[in-house]
């Protein structure tokens, strides 16, 4: 049974409670306990508690200590004098390196030989202080003096905040260019399928309405998905999981920590934020990192109002088409700067959120919490990529594409499907005599839509998009050209003549960035998010807050927009 981290028998938090109340209920038939080398102290006092319980249960259950990362205390100077552990304590003491296979067959061999014996633990008076200051000689005086240089740059007031803006565009950056190759490559290969499975659909018979539907409306929307979201992703995870590994990210949520604490809510949000970027369902699973379920639950309604990389293209884009509409000159480094400007404004409304729902719905003291920094250690790239890819790129991608083929069911169905009236009921053939359900349905939110700065159509493919943000942008171009079918526009200046042709101005793209960046989250990430706090009543929360702060917001751009340009 391997138990949740702790170095007390007295539990803090959820993970400390399972460990605790295993190692109390007597199932174990032995304990071994995993040290630090480079911090024995903090180990030994949860082995003397267990020691001290054993005695009182006087059930000689064999505890057996492992001092792992040995490797790391032998190249930081630290030596540890295994010896005198074992005739103090009077207990099997292994020495290991989890990555040596030699250790954990010594360390196996151990616990063998140790079954069935029974101890007496007749040896607790000694001080896990003392015994660390006797069993430990440091050979090398400043061997933390690299960590600590490293630890004032992370975690200072100023370079601490430089380096997180710094290591957030270089990460967006590298997840975004680095995606355009492959993601060209996946379209292509993905789409060059289409005409193949339309000729085996009706060499098998089956009606031409059935081809273009399953084809060209559930087959599309699922490719365009995948070759949209699958790349950004298998480099944003690999990257957030380098960063997890090296030991950075408990740095971020110490710097953030006094943010989240005026707004009453928990610095270890901001790791759940920061995975939101990746994707918002990911995010909201990592809140349950988060002890307190006020502030677990803060972290979870406010998640959304990061941006996943669902969102990224079309944030690009817009502020692509804002520089052109406007008249300015827009080189990729304003575009850059632009667009870390829109996720700050994500960061900052989050900020903003949690405040307000900590003094509103979720009233409450922040919980304090006990944050270990870790050191500074290089990443196993083997498993970087095994736990980015399988655990979490794959695993997101599964749920979205699950919604994303009955939604191209769904919008096929709205394109290409009229309504001629009692008269003449429903049929597939689109005249301007009877127009589209989707034409019909994009009518009706026109008028809420030109009141945010936007129009019926960038409404209705924000709604049609519920399953997945990555097909807002081709059901605006569907929904423009009438074509009845998902379409890709192959540059920026095509994009620019057609949305221009549309009455589109310059506000019209600022709006839609920020609706983009503060709407609904995705269906994936609503299905979680019933899943993890297990009331619709939150989930419908989840759904509003950032859609009315979005509608607001878009509302006072618009109405600003048009003082200025009359």
């Amino acid at each position: 049974m391997d138990l949740p981290g702790t170095y007390s028998l007295q539990a803090r938090s959820q993970e400390e409670v399972v460990a605790r109340d295993f190692l109390c209920s007597g199932l174990a038939k032995m304990t071994v306990v995993v040290c630090d080398a480079t911090c024995l102290e903090r180990g030994l006092h949860l082995l003397k508690q267990l020691l001290a319980l054993e005695q009182v249960k006087d059930s000689g259950m064999p505890v057996i200590l492992c001092v792992n990362l040995c490797d790391e205390a032998a190249k930081k100077g630290i030596e540890i004098d295994f010896s005198l552990l074992r005739d103090v304590l009077q207990i099997p003491v292994a020495a290991t390196c989890a990555r040596c296979q030699e250790h954990l067959t010594e360390l196996k061999q151990m616990i063998r030989e140790a079954d069935g014996e029974r101890f007496p633990y007749d040896c607790l008076d000694f001080s896990p202080k003392q015994l660390a200051k006797e069993a430990v000689l440091y050979t090398n005086d400043h061997y933390r003096r690299r960590e600590e240089i490293l630890d004032r740059l992370a975690t200072g007031r100023v370079s601490g905040a430089l380096i997180m803006l710094a290591l957030l565009f270089g990460v967006f950056w590298l997840s975004m260019a680095g995606a355009n190759y492959p993601s060209a490559l996946l379209w292509n290969l993905l789409f060059a399928a289409e005409d193949g499975l339309a000729a085996g659909l009706r060499f098998l018979g089956a009606p031409s309405w059935a081809v273009d539907c399953l084809v060209y409306g559930v087959y599309r929307v699922l490719a365009w998905v995948v070759s949209v979201m699958l790349p950004p992703m298998a480099i944003f995870f690999p990257l957030f999981t380098l960063l997890e590994d090296f030991g950075y990210l408990p740095r971020v949520a110490f710097n953030m920590d006094r943010a989240f604490q005026k707004c009453r809510a928990c610095g270890k949000q901001c790791l759940t934020m920061a995975m939101g970027l990746g994707c918002n369902a990911a995010g909201v699973v990592g809140c349950r990192i988060i002890d307190s379920p006020r502030e677990r639950l803060i972290a979870i309604l406010t998640n959304a109002f990061v941006p996943c990389n669902g969102r990224l293209p079309t944030l690009f884009t817009m502020i692509s088409l804002f520089f052109l509409l406007s008249g300015a000159a827009g080189s990729s480094l304003a575009s850059a700067a632009m667009l870390t400007a829109v996720i700050l404004a994500g960061v900052f409304m989050t900020l903003g959120v949690s405040w307000l729902l900590s003094h509103t719905l979720l009233r409450g003291i922040p919980s304090a919490f006990t944050l270990e920094l870790p050191p500074y250690r290089r990443p196993q790239l083997g498993k970087v990529l095994v736990r980015s890819i399988l655990d979490r790129t794959l695993f997101v991608l599964g749920r979205a594409a699950a919604v994303a083929a009955p939604a191209g069911l769904v919008i096929w169905i709205l394109a290409n499907v009229s309504w001629g009236g009692p008269s003449a009921g429903w049929f597939r053939a689109v005249s301007p005599q009877a127009p589209s359900l989707l034409s019909l349905f994009t009518g009706f939110l026109d008028p809420l839509g030109r009141l945010m700065g936007l129009d019926g159509v960038i409404l209705a493919a924000f709604i049609l998009g519920f399953p997945a943000n990555e097909i807002v942008l081709p059901i605006i171009l569907m929904a423009y050209l009438q074509t009845g079918t998902l379409v890709e526009m192959e540059s920026v200046s095509g994009l620019f003549t057609l949305f221009q042709a549309h009455g589109w101005t310059a506000a019209t793209p600022l709006c839609l960035m920020i609706f983009c960046l503060f709407h609904w989250p995705c269906s994936t990430t609503c299905l979680t998010i019933r899943k993890e706090t297990g009331s619709l009543k939150w989930t419908a929360a989840a759904i509003l807050l950032p859609t009315a702060v979005g509608a607001a917001l878009c509302m006072a751009v618009n109405g600003l927009a048009g003082l200025m340009m009359p």
